[in-house]
């Protein structure tokens, strides 16, 4: 069971691990363990997360998220199985927390009367210099 927040928890039957073989450095070890984990976690249809919380999370999850709605995390941090793990778990509930955060609204503002003067101002002065630069009269 992996506990997000006080609201949200993610039963074991909604997760399933693979774990395949890391590269990198590791010695013989690299090649005779499966030390890297693939987290899948099928967020789509996952009863334990609200539609808005779905939509965002689609949003954060970026390539991570597949076709079918899932979550696919790939860890090979360490040489630990175990460790591995532990880190892809923490990195689905972390996303999943950063889903849970309803983003704030941006409340459209005014440009202040001074702001707007000093823009126009410098548009002004920009343009006198362009307008300086030109073809030279004829010297003969």
């Amino acid at each position: 069971m992996l506990r997000i927040n006080d609201t949200i928890t993610i039963a074991d039957w909604e997760l399933s691990e693979q774990f395949i073989r890391a590269s990198g450095p590791g010695g013989q070890n690299v090649n005779k363990v499966s030390t890297a984990v693939e987290l899948r976690f099928e967020a789509e249809r996952s009863p334990a997360l609200p539609d808005p919380v779905k939509r965002r999370l689609r949003r954060l999850a970026g390539w991570r998220w597949t076709g079918e709605g899932a979550i696919v995390i790939q860890v090979q941090d360490t040489r630990s199985q175990a460790r591995n793990r532990e880190i892809a778990r923490e990195r689905l509930a972390e996303l999943i927390r950063e889903a849970c955060v309803v983003p704030k609204r941006r409340v459209a503002t005014k440009p202040t009367y001074g702001s707007v003067k000093r823009r126009l101002e410098g548009k002004k002065v920009r343009a006198a210099v362009k307008a300086g630069r030109g073809k030279v009269e004829g010297e003969d």
